[in-house]
């Protein structure tokens, strides 16, 4: 046999050898040896050295984000704070300041086509093998598992439906792979490998308990401009979207848990680790309601179920690119040049948050008025439509901005 090398469970090499007796020596369900330590935790996989290659890690911060942002009080990244203006704004070759102003996200209908790339992949829309009828338990492995790969279901919530499909059929373009979203003994051995299992505790601490949040999140946006933040609204929302998951879905793992205590210990699904890499394409499918995010070889790194368009205010068709990309921007409403909401007559400017209009990211794209960025409701993503912008879940977007760069292609496909 030749040279082998231990390979952890985030992908990357074991820079030592484990000491005899630190760990056990098992065998997985493909033969290869693999060392769980006695706490029953995977340490490493051993695998033939030429059949590693170096695949896209799961760090916290790409190679520009070796150095994580620093943290506030509440453990909240400090990162740069965009405006989404009129288009009245700076020439678009000039460089990105810390005090950028990027285009509106919502548009006019517009029959426009843009170019269009000469391969447009094809996604299926079905998983291989059709899902069965699972337990709440069952399903939330399999979202928790998919989460972890990198092909977002959207909210973990535990219940089927169509994000699910879609991630799984992106899983198996991904990696070429059949998946048996009804074995579930499969499902929990792979998370194993992958950061344990789907469930996990996690006790509330003073900062989460105490904000900053605000009362109420009002509809009209001459009430949301008041505001001096659109912060979370309560702990189990802020945790909720911590962890990916259906904030009813978390109250209802926890029916007797006080969210305002610190030193509660709750019930949340554990996600992993963001996914990092460097963006090179993205393909938004406006049919299948899905962003496909590749690299420099065409490989898909992640997927991210999206609300695309309307027929009100469709997205384009064609070739744009991305230009900016901000970090908990605030918006600029322009009755003018946006849809009407209520009433509104005036321009106003409305402060940054999570439950802001685009939620926590801001991408702006070469198209006039277009953006990809995230939302204050993130279970619709995938269900309902857009103002012809590209809305993710808050987490997804943060994700995907992280290893996106100006310039980066993003196709809209029908």
């Amino acid at each position: 046999m030749g040279e082998t090398v231990l390979v952890a469970p985030n992908g990357d090499l074991l820079d030592y050898v484990p000491e005899r007796g630190a760990v056990i020596i098992s065998r997985d369900r493909m033969g290869r040896t693999v060392l769980i330590d006695n706490f029953g935790n995977v340490v490493a996989t051993e695998v033939p050295a030429e059949t590693y290659f170096p695949q896209v890690r799961r760090n916290r911060y790409p190679v520009e984000y070796q150095d994580a942002p620093p943290t506030d009080a509440w453990g909240n990244e400090q990162v740069t704070t965009g405006t989404i203006a009129p288009v009245e704004r700076q020439p678009l070759d000039q460089s990105f300041p810390d005090d950028v102003t990027t285009e509106m996200t919502s548009i006019e209908p517009q029959s426009e086509t843009l170019p269009q790339s000469e391969a447009v992949p094809r996604h299926d829309m079905k998983p291989t093998i059709a899902v069965k009828t699972r337990s709440r338990p069952e399903i939330t492995a399999l979202q928790v598992f998919l989460d972890r790969e990198g092909m977002s279901p959207g909210v973990i919530d535990g219940k089927m439906g169509s994000n699910v499909d879609k991630s799984i059929a992106a899983w198996q373009e991904k990696t070429g792979e059949t998946l048996d979203p009804n074995n579930t003994d499969d499902i929990i051995e792979r998370l194993r490998f992958s950061g344990g299992l789907a469930i996990t505790s996690y006790t509330i601490t003073p900062g989460d308990a105490a904000g900053p949040f605000v009362a109420e999140i009002p509809e009209d946006y001459s009430q949301k401009a008041l505001l001096p933040s659109l912060a979370y609204t309560s702990t189990i929302e802020m945790l909720a979207e911590r962890f990916h998951m259906d904030e009813a879905y978390l109250k209802e793992l926890n029916p007797e848990a006080d969210f305002t205590i610190p030193g509660t210990t709750i019930k949340v699904v554990n996600p992993g680790e963001p996914m990092t890499g460097k963006v090179a394409r993205i393909v938004a499918d406006k049919g299948r309601k899905q962003v496909f995010a590749y690299d420099e070889f065409n490989t898909l790194i992640s997927a991210y179920p999206a609300s695309i368009g309307s027929s009100d205010t469709p997205s384009p068709s064609g070739l744009v690119n991305v230009e900016r990309v901000a970090l908990n921007p605030g918006y600029t409403y322009n009755p003018k040049i946006n849809f009407q909401q209520g009433a509104n007559d005036k321009v106003l400017n409305i402060p940054p948050g999570p439950n802001g209009p685009v939620g926590t990211v801001w991408m702006a794209l070469s198209k006039p008025t277009y953006g990809i960025h995230g939302t204050p409701e993130p279970s619709k993503i995938g269900r309902t439509q857009s103002h012809g912008c590209i809305r993710l879940t808050n987490w997804d977007a943060t994700e995907l901005a992280k290893m996106v760069q100006p310039g980066v292609t993003v196709e809209f496909v029908d």
